[in-house]
């Protein structure tokens, strides 16, 4: 197939992106693209999700839009809309030169966002469209985006319809804090991000802060799986591991010790209740 993409090759290059992705989400990716197809990636808050989609446009050197999702989005802010104060201007500029009106309904009137200008690639995989907490949509808009997913198309009334010359790559991702619908999903690769590993989570932390001595990334990945295993409001997120191993580095930390833990709580965890949780449970925790 000669839009194949080699799974292993694409692992490697998003490794030298910055991104350790595992076999399953390798494959999820590397079909998506070769079938031009959307992946969808669910899992917690803080796993990583956003950053498969800029690792995935840094390997194809492709452009990154960005559609973050809340509820009330409409085809206005998601798809695209009219310039009308610009209009307007056009038309009084017509009537005091006594011109025929311009076409009010040009390119140069129609503003393109994230879905409309995702279709203008000029390159196959020249684009990588981020459809980010998918979750947190509407139910009317998840019904507009399987309209858009099927023939990677917008049609606007006044233009008609526009597609894709080389179709976007499209990731969705969603912290699942609502059950998408099947129809959805059916339009799309899924892969769900579960926490990493300890292995993969010092492997992470090594690669995005290549001064971390080896036993403090071990301790931080360790005491951050030992977080996540206690019932938390929130539990801490490959982010939230990082923003830790640099705070203890700040505090001049060689290791986990019981005196740094309680002063860089404040970086790896959010909630006092969840602070309280994890230093009742100190020693186990700095013990992994």
């Amino acid at each position: 197939m000669s839009n194949s993409v080699d799974v292993d090759d694409l692992r490697r290059r998003l490794l030298e992106a910055g991104y350790v992705a595992d076999a399953g989400l390798a494959t999820a990716l590397a079909c998506a693209v070769a079938l031009e197809r959307a992946v969808l990636l669910e899992g917690d808050a803080g796993v990583g999700k956003t950053d498969a989609a800029r690792a995935l446009a840094s390997v194809f050197g492709a452009q990154l839009l960005r559609l973050q999702c809340y509820e009330g989005l409409d085809l206005a802010a998601a798809a695209y809309d009219w310039n009308y104060g610009k209009q307007l201007l056009a038309i009084r500029a017509a009537e005091a030169s006594h011109e025929r009106t311009p076409d009010l309904y040009h390119d140069e009137f129609l503003i393109h966002r994230p879905l409309l200008a995702a279709l203008g690639a000029t390159r196959p995989r020249g684009i990588v469209l981020l459809i980010d907490e998918i979750d947190r949509a509407d139910d009317e808009f998840e019904a507009f985006l399987l309209e858009f997913l099927a023939d990677f198309a917008i049609s606007i009334p006044e233009r008609g319809t526009i597609a894709a010359k080389h179709p976007p790559i499209v990731v969705l991702t969603s912290n699942r804090t609502r059950d998408l619908h099947d129809a959805l999903k059916r339009r799309c690769f899924y892969h769900w991000i579960g926490h990493p590993s300890v292995e993969r989570e010092i492997e992470i932390l090594r690669l995005h802060l290549p001064q971390l001595a080896p036993a403090l990334a071990a301790d931080v990945a360790r005491a951050s799986a030992s977080l996540r295993e206690r019932e938390l409001r929130k539990a801490p997120g490959i982010s939230e591991s990082l923003d830790w191993a640099q705070t203890l580095q700040l505090l001049g930390a060689e290791r986990l010790s019981a005196e740094v833990f309680e002063p860089s709580l404040g970086s790896v965890l959010k909630y006092p209740e969840d602070i309280e949780t994890a230093l009742a449970s100190a020693a186990a925790i700095i013990d992994g």
